[in-house]
């Protein structure tokens, strides 16, 4: 062979080594990834969803540290204080806020592929600050189920997206007209509801830079008042009148017309003996809906950032994620890919699963700040005061903003 020809040979070898999608010239690369959805029951889809995007990088092996839930986040810290973080981890939307405070997550905008599908309420939901903390792994929402027997019967139109509390309070007082043990709806009036209907009339529970609570304002106490308004005109049950029976069970022995639920419980009210839907959540000045998140993060210390985006767009985007995702009823991945989710969107009941992707239009993640749990249950004492009389909506809401305020200290 000549010179020349052995040059060229070199050359081209060297060429195709550099090429995309060739792991000739890619030095191997080991990720720890940190995870608590995919610990246990779960870990054989986890695995499904790895030896998948390590087909098609084999370059890279993932690594998986998991613990349940109750362990997972003592796990982490200990990780981080020893200074040997994962590369990448999950983290719910509530701890995901503490994590970005602290600085120790990666700002992965320079590395997020712009063609990836994410509903943008949802991606926007993992900023911190402007920078881009994570990516958006699943989501939950809350929906508005109606039992459409009960609709039939008082002779009501069913609910639409554009629906206004007004207009779910109207069709609820016509459904309890029909019995004595008939209830038009059941909405939750606490601090996982609240902070969601204040959301819709535009009350926000903070001042732009979180040193003050506003939850006092008037938008906010006339959300407040918009809940109360059906036990006050008794076409929902007040904790008396429910006999400590759950919405969930009200709803599925029939003797509630409507009730704000989880999608999470469509599994358990797949045989019910009547027809029944869901549809949008009512809205007050505007739509909001409840946004309940895993997102998956990179920490900023990696030293294989490129390849730890590679895993993280991958588990929460690709078909392979979404299909191992819906075929196992293990939550919904947040993008925009409507042929993903046919298996999903093709099951009944309900029939219009359409309006679970469509509350990602309109999302709000809960409030959060460093001591969360307090502030739940100053909430929940309060908004408890005001169902069982004791208090107005006014009076409670000044005295959760004093309380807060403190907290935030």
């Amino acid at each position: 062979m000549s010179r020349k020809l052995l040059a060229l040979t070199m050359l081209l070898a060297l060429l195709v080594g550099l090429m995309p999608g060739t792991s000739l010239a890619q030095e191997p690369v080991t990720l720890k990834y940190a995870t608590f959805t995919g610990s246990g029951d779960r870990a054989e889809e986890l695995d499904q969803i790895i030896q998948a995007f390590q087909a098609e990088n084999p370059h890279i092996t993932i690594e998986v540290i998991s613990a349940p839930f109750d362990d997972y986040f003592t796990m982490l810290q200990a990780d981080f204080v020893a200074g040997e973080p994962p590369d990448v981890l999950e983290l719910n939307y509530e701890n995901f806020v503490a994590y970005a405070a602290s600085g120790v997550l990666l700002d992965v905008s320079e590395y997020l592929d712009p063609e990836t599908p994410y509903y943008p309420g949802a991606l926007n939901a993992f900023k911190y600050q402007g920078a881009q903390m994570a990516l958006p792994e699943t989501f939950s929402t809350v929906v508005l189920y109606y039992n459409k027997d009960l609709f039939d019967q008082a002779g009501v139109a069913y609910p639409t997206a554009d629906w206004t509390w007004d207009d779910a309070l109207a069709a609820a007082e016509q459904i309890r007209a029909l019995d004595d043990d008939i209830w038009g709806i059941y909405a939750p009036i606490q601090f996982w509801e609240f902070y969601k209907r204040a959301a819709q009339n535009g009350c926000s529970f903070f001042n732009e830079d979180m040193t003050e609570s506003t939850i006092n304002a008037p938008e906010c106490v006339e959300a407040l008042d918009v809940m109360m308004r059906f036990i006050e005109t008794d076409v929902m049950p007040d904790p008396a009148e429910s006999a400590g029976i759950p919405d969930t069970e009200m709803f599925q022995n029939g003797s509630v017309g409507m009730v704000v639920l989880g999608i999470w419980m469509f599994p358990a009210y797949a045989d019910l003996p009547f027809e029944w839907d869901i549809e949008l959540e009512p809205g007050i000045a505007q739509k909001a809906y409840h946004f309940f998140s895993n997102g998956v993060a990179i920490a900023r210390d990696t030293e294989h950032p490129e390849e730890a985006a590679l895993w993280a767009q991958f588990l929460t985007a690709s078909e392979t994620a979404a299909t191992v995702r819906v075929e196992n009823d293990w939550e919904l991945p947040a993008i925009n890919k409507p042929e993903y989710f046919e298996a999903f969107l093709s099951a009944t009941p309900p029939a219009n699963r359409e309006v679970v992707f469509a509350s990602l239009e309109a999302p709000v993640p809960p409030p959060v700040i460093e001591r969360q749990s307090e502030m739940q249950d100053i909430f929940e004492d309060l908004l408890a005061a005001v169902v069982n009389g004791e208090l107005d909506s006014q009076t409670a809401l000044d005295m959760a903003k004093a309380e807060i305020d403190a907290l935030l200290q």
